[in-house]
């Protein structure tokens, strides 16, 4: 038995056990986490705060963003994005935007970088007027004229995509919303929309899809919008599946904002469906994959009070909320508008994770839970980061966190290979088009630390490096 022990041993069909221990290197590590409560500046979430800017025929108007105002919105109040509601009120009568204008608004993409936020992006061509209803003519432009402009305003856009979260549909009626317009619908009576106006209200939700990159959304008024546009049912059956989600399609990249959420039993016409549930469960299903937000517009209780307020929230899917209005329906929430900054949007918190290496790779398994009221809407680069004082490595490993839906567990199982050395074991989840390791001007922080996501736990995040510390250490050899 011994020559056959040794003679297997010889030609490499049996190894002796310490060997083969030490070719399956050290036990696994298990790590379990503790979340935290606090309030947490990541990007694309939470409350923000309204932000408009005009430009009339004398060329005033325009307010540029400050770079100050904007970091202590995100230092000081946790508030990542504004709403930037450019009006074009000079252009609603001409073609061409000004040259001066386009310059204004690239300083405003620069200045938001700087600080740190991003935008939420509407355009819009008018204000009502004295009086209610607001009186006509409204002020907006001609199709023609729409799209023409949407066209200049591609390439700023598009190199600005870094700093856009989402686009609201906009240029339609006052305050971009499409209601009330002297093109889109009878203007004697906004309720009555032709055909005629839909395919052009269509034409100008395709051009928007067309100027921005096709991983950047477009968000519509009200559900019913999406559902005549584009032709799709209301109710859950209507919404999007996750087959369907970020396939590149017009329906995958459109979301809605309710900028009357709360006000009445129809948020003020922004539910049209008969009985009323049914668009509110097209929203439901659509806003796992699509974003959803806005702001409340009237004191509306028991519906604009804390209970039926979060409820809704959560149901919808809500990422974002105006900071700033309606005052009142807000103080009305109390000291649950905690609450509110911690689940806007997405909260993801590690459970455990367990590290283990053989045959020089190491094998990584991460549970992490979302807390929050919707998964991200945009892209996210997800990485393991193997870090010692001279050395950090980031892998890009598998994952897609806008999958990773409200209330759900996910688990995540990486297998990969670095260079020998002692490690501590982090996760980033960067922002791909700002995953730089250089400083925003004037301030001592790194791109990725200010756009990667901060996970809700205790003593994980690193605040001058944006990774996430799992608590591990591996040694390669």
């Amino acid at each position: 038995m011994r020559r056959l022990i040794t003679a297997l041993v010889a030609f490499g069909l049996l190894l002796p056990a310490q060997t083969a221990m030490a070719h399956l290197g050290p036990p696994a590590t298990t790590v379990t986490y503790t979340t935290s409560d606090e309030v947490i500046s990541n990007q694309e979430r939470g409350f923000y705060h309204h932000a408009e800017t005009h430009y009339y025929a004398d060329n005033s108007g325009y307010v540029p963003l400050d770079v100050t105002k904007l970091r202590n919105f995100r230092t000081q109040e946790h508030i990542t994005q504004i709403l930037r509601l450019f009006y074009l009120e000079k252009f609603a009568k001409q073609d061409v935007i000004d040259q001066h204008y386009l310059d204004l608004m690239q300083a405003d993409f620069n200045t938001a970088r700087a600080a740190g936020v991003k935008m939420i992006v509407r355009f819009a061509y008018a204000l009502p007027g004295d009086g209610w209803p607001p009186p006509t003519p409204y002020g907006d432009a001609p199709v023609s004229r729409v799209l023409k402009q949407i066209k200049q305003l591609t390439p700023i856009l598009r190199a600005n995509s870094d700093m856009i979260a989402v686009v609201q549909s906009g240029f339609i009626g006052l305050w971009g919303e499409g209601y009330y317009t002297d093109y889109f619908s009878d203007p004697a009576d906004p309720s009555q929309v032709s055909d005629q106006n839909w395919a052009d209200r269509k034409a100008v939700i395709d051009a928007l899809l067309q100027a921005l990159p096709k991983d950047k959304m477009v968000q519509v008024r009200t559900p019913y919008m999406k559902q005549r546009m584009y032709g799709v049912p209301t109710g859950t059956a209507g919404g999007l599946t996750a087959e369907q989600a970020y396939d590149g399609s017009a329906v995958a990249r459109i979301g809605q904002h309710n900028d009357c959420f709360l006000a009445s039993p129809d948020d003020f016409g922004t539910y049209l469906s008969d009985p009323l549930q049914l668009d509110k469960d097209f929203v439901a299903q659509d806003t796992n994959y699509v974003p959803e937000g806005g702001e409340t517009c009237a004191v509306n209780p028991p519906r604009s009070e804390w209970p039926s307020a979060s409820a809704e929230m959560a149901q919808l899917h809500f990422s974002f909320l105006n900071i700033e209005y309606h005052p009142d329906v807000l103080a009305s929430w109390g000291d649950n508008i905690t609450i509110a900054k911690q689940k806007l949007g997405y909260r993801f918190a590690l459970t455990q994770s367990t590290v283990s290496q053989s045959h020089g790779k190491v094998q990584v398994k991460v549970q992490l839970r979302n807390d929050g009221w919707a998964a991200p809407y945009n892209p996210r680069q997800v990485q393991l980061v193997f870090q010692n004082s001279r050395h950090t490595y980031r892998v890009n490993v598998s994952g897609d966190p806008r999958r990773w839906g409200a209330g759900t567990t996910t688990t995540l199982n990486w297998n990969v290979k670095v260079p020998a050395g002692k490690y501590k074991v982090l996760l980033n989840i960067a922002d791909p088009k700002l995953q730089s390791q250089a400083r925003l001007p004037g301030s001592a922080e790194t791109y990725n630390a200010v756009y990667a996501v901060q996970l809700a736990n205790n003593g994980t995040w690193q605040p001058s490096t944006g990774y996430n510390d799992l608590q591990q250490t591996v040694t390669i050899r």
